[in-house]
């Protein structure tokens, strides 16, 4: 396994952000890239059925704060993990389907998260435009897994954990039973690194 070098690419994901009708919020979706050579993503055409590396947060609360046109949702310290599905079975309407399959690693946010969105008004009317959020995240846990023909670790790849920069749309998408907000993000991570 090659370990990645301090802020070299470590993976592109995307998914969607949940807000649950308690006000809770949770980030679950895919990957897109991931440092392992040779090692198919997808079962098929790229998609959430077919992805084979999934991810799922835990439920958090965030505080809001407003500055003229910039909403801040302060994220607290969190936890996310990492997916294998050996049989693809994510799918947007079931969000938990995300957090299926064997656990291969799991990260921790090393501070509060802020996530900013811009919003643009016309004449009397304001409407959101765009989201951008960056955090870095340690790595707590990895496990080694066999799959696609080679053994791979992530946290031989990533070491310390992860920094990631969102981008997400203001636009809601039509939310599944149990949720009021549903929102698409994008998001590429660099790898930390080793410490020394």
């Amino acid at each position: 396994m090659t370990a990645l070098f301090p802020a070299e690419l470590a993976w592109y994901a995307t998914g969607r952000f949940y807000q649950a009708g308690d006000g809770t919020l949770a980030d679950y979706g895919y990957f897109l890239h991931l440092p392992f050579p040779d090692v198919p993503l997808f079962d098929g055409d790229p998609g959430e059925k077919t992805a084979h590396f999934t991810f799922a947060a835990r439920p958090f609360k965030a505080r809001e704060i407003r500055n003229g046109a910039l909403s801040l949702g302060l994220d607290p310290i969190g936890e996310f993990s990492l997916y294998l599905q050996r049989q693809p079975a994510g799918t947007f309407d079931d969000p938990a389907s995300f957090a299926q399959g064997e656990c291969i690693a799991t990260f921790r946010r090393t501070s509060l998260a802020v996530g900013t969105t811009v919003a643009v008004s016309i004449g009397a009317v304001s409407a959101p435009l765009i989201g951008t959020n960056v955090f870095s995240a340690r790595l707590v846990a990895s496990t080694s897994f066999d799959f696609g023909g080679g053994r791979h670790d992530l946290g031989q790849h990533v070491g310390r954990g992860v920094t990631q920069f969102g981008t997400a749309a203001a636009t809601p998408i039509a939310p599944p039973p149990a949720y009021k907000l549903v929102l698409p993000f994008t998001g590429s991570a660099v790898a930390l690194g080793r410490a020394g």
